[in-house]
Order: structure tokens, then sequence, then C-alpha cells
């Protein structure tokens, strides 16, 4: 889409964009009007024929998760807007936050209304501490404009919100981990089922959106799910907040329509490769996506089906970009010992594989691997996330997906730059 305008972020550069005189200003809060007059079932239903999927990685769809939640019963509905931004490369939820938080809010009250939930939480990372603050005052704003609290907009509906913040650790990202820790408990996730729609915070129905999926939903209610639709691929549409960072001109965030050709990602956004070098390689999704060489990168698109295809994911779409002086067995390393450092110690293959494959990649690097390190790393990853195969449809051997995001990003830096992993074996095999 050529004629693009920027939806989520229209108005980031605007003067006083994160308060609510200014939102309302540009039509806020409007959607959440014609919400209030619709039933819940029809909001579901709205949500779910847009085909609008999850933000924070996964790609579900938004609306059939909502549906899964059961309206009868006497338990409490909660939702919580998973706010723990944590995926290396990935920094568009802050921003969000940062400029259009009653955007998100909006959100947040559409969703709750839908589920039938009257108590609601945003579950911050705990380094975003200026984000938190700035969330305070936004709920605060929102009651008293009465868009939460007792009897919003003349309604019968109450909503409160509740901001809690986290404590730095990534698999507080995974829902039933960050669910765990809102419970005052170690992050740990659950064995799944039960599903959160199910038994979640408190044991109760629950449902946890990402900040930008809830971000898309005053749109999709104010223009229709048709418009959204004809955004992007039709299994996955809308607009799409790119982040790209590495070795490139002009990092930053970018809104465009599902589906951009990554190397216009690259190359027209982010202003092409620093200091004219050659690309070679990326993470289209975040350091937990399996990564590409640069003939892959330059000719695949940015949406979910289209990066399955090829055993990678959107994930987040963190686009991390490595030119020509990367040295890859370097990034490989630092990418493991990120994940050995934020395992939970939960499973026993994800605690000790994830240890394992740093030793190891220490070892090569420091010059003392052996022509055995290669398929042993191999046989590790596949012993904690799982062949990359999404045909399968199921892949990992530990409770959460923390398992992949460390397994599938080695692998695929093992497989498709095995030679700079041979540089470093040979030269100490020719040693001794």
């Amino acid at each position: 889409m050529s004629d693009f305008q920027p939806i989520l972020t229209e108005h980031i550069h605007q003067k006083e964009c994160h308060t609510l005189s200014f939102y309302i200003s540009v039509g806020g809060y409007s959607a959440l009007e014609k919400v209030l007059a619709m039933s819940a079932d029809d909001v579901i239903e709205l949500v779910k024929a847009s085909n609008l999927r999850g933000r924070g990685g996964a790609g579900f769809p938004a609306g059939v998760k909502w549906s899964f939640i059961p309206q009868d019963g006497e338990k409490p509905k909660y939702l919580i807007n998973n706010a723990d931004e944590s995926e290396p490369g990935t920094f568009k939820d802050r921003l969000l936050i940062n400029k259009t938080p009653h955007q998100i809010l909006e959100g947040m009250i559409i969703a709750s209304y839908a589920i039938g939930c009257n108590t609601a939480f945003i579950y911050i990372r705990g380094e975003f501490f200026k984000e938190y603050q700035l969330l305070e005052k936004v709920v605060a704003e929102a009651y008293e404009g009465n868009f939460l609290g007792k009897g919003i907009l003349g309604s019968d509906y109450d909503l409160d919100v509740v901001i809690h913040r986290g404590a730095g650790a990534y698999i507080c990202g995974e829902e039933t981990g960050l669910i765990e820790s809102l419970e005052g408990k170690r992050g740990w996730p659950r064995i799944k089922p039960p599903f959160p729609a199910i038994e979640g915070y408190l044991k109760c129905p629950t449902v946890v959106n990402n900040v930008e999926t809830l971000s898309n939903l005053p749109h999709i209610i104010n223009r229709g799910p048709e418009w959204f639709k004809s955004i992007g691929p039709e299994k996955g549409p809308g607009p799409k907040l790119f982040c790209v960072s590495g070795n490139v001109n002009s990092p930053g965030v970018f809104e465009e329509p599902m589906g951009i050709p990554l190397k216009d990602l690259i190359f027209d956004l982010a202003g092409g490769i620093k200091d004219g070098n050659e690309l070679k390689a990326v993470f289209p999704g975040g350091s937990s996506s399996a990564i590409l060489t640069a003939e892959e990168a330059l000719s695949v698109n940015m949406d979910f089906d289209s990066l399955a295809e090829i055993k990678t994911m959107l994930g987040s779409a963190g686009v991390i970009v490595m030119d020509e002086k990367v040295d890859m067995v370097q990034a490989c390393l630092n990418i493991a010992r990120f994940y050995a450092h934020e395992s939970c110690g939960q499973c026993t293959p994800c605690r000790e594989g994830t240890a394992w494959l740093v030793k190891i990649l220490t070892r090569i690097t420091s010059g003392d691997g052996n022509s055995n390190d290669i398929d042993m790393i191999l046989e590790i990853t596949d012993n904690i996330g799982g062949l990359i195969d999404f045909s399968k449809g199921s892949f990992g051997k530990t409770i959460c997906p923390f398992g992949e995001a460390v397994a599938w990003p080695v692998r695929s830096f093992v497989e498709k730059f095995e030679n700079n992993f041979r540089q470093y074996i040979s030269q100490e095999e020719s040693v001794t």
C-alpha cells in the first residue's frame, strides 16, 4: 500500500499527544461510546471478523481468544495488558506507552467490556519507570473523565485498572509466567491446559493481550473490520509496528502495513546498511526468532505466514540487522548468554541446556573447540526446543516457548553460518 498512512502512530509527533485532552481532540474514546451501545458478543464477533492477530509474538487471533472466556459461572473475569516488553530488538510498545497511552487504555476498556471484565491490569516492565509514572497519570485522567470507574460514560458498565510493575524477568512476558508474577509468586510458566481463558489470574477466566494488539481496537471499532482487512494479507492484516535496529543508518519504529517486504524496511525506511557494508544476517522477529541469511531477508515479506514458510517467525517484529563485519559465532554466544541468564530454571532441558550451549560456544570462541561441538550444539538445541518445523504445529520440549526461544536462534546460527564456526575450530585443530 503505497498510500498507507500511519494509524497507531499518526499523532506521536504532536505536542502533548499523551494527554487526555489531546486524545479526545482527535476522536479518542469515540469507539468506546459505540461499544457501550453494543452487546459484548457483538464486539467479540466484530473483532473476530477483523482477523486481528496478537502483536505480542504468538500471533493468535484476538477475537477468538476472547471467545474462549466462559460466559456462565460466578467467577470474575480479568484482562491483563502485557506491557512487559523484554524481547531484545523490540521497543514498539514503549513508544505507544509514551506517545499514545490513552489509545492503549481505550483498547483495554473495549476488550474488558467484551469479555465481561470489571478489573483489568497493566503489567509493565520494571525498567520502564518513566512509563509507569506516565501511565499512573493517564489512568487518573481516565477516572476523572469517567472513562474508568463506576458507570462509564453513563452506562451500567464498571471497570477499574490497576498498574503492576514487573521486576525485570524476561520469562514474565510469557502469559502464564506473567500471571504467576501478578499473583505475587515466582514467574514460573504454567503447564497448559488449563489455559488462562479458563483458569488464569486467581484461577479465574483471564485474557492477556499485548499493548499493540489493544491499540488496534479503537480503530477497528470506528472504521470496521473490512477496513482493517484491507491492509496487508488476509490471514494476518492490519497496520504493524516494526522495530529496526543493528547495523542500519536510521534505526527506529516504523508503522507499515503487515506484509511489507523486509528489504524495504531495511533499505528504504531504515536507510540501508551502515557505512556502506554488505548485509549478512537478520533477526526478523526479535532475538528468539530463527536468523535469516541476507538472501532470505531480501526476498521475504514481514507477515506471520510468509516468515513461517521459511522456518522463522514475525514474533514481536524486532528486526535486528547484522552486516558483514559481525562475528556470527560471537553473536550466537551473546544470544545464548542472554537466554541462559533469563531461563527461569523450571524445566531441566532449558535450565541445563542453555548453560551447556554457553559453555560450548565459549570454548569455541576461546579457540578450544573441536569438530564434535557443532553436532553437540545441534543435539542440545533439539533437546531443548525441538526442530524448526512449523508444519507439526507443536514444537518444544519445555513448559513454555522459552525453549524454542533459545534453541531456534542458536540452531539457525549454526546451520546457516556453519563455516564461521568451522573456521574457529579449524584454527585450533591446525595448531594442535
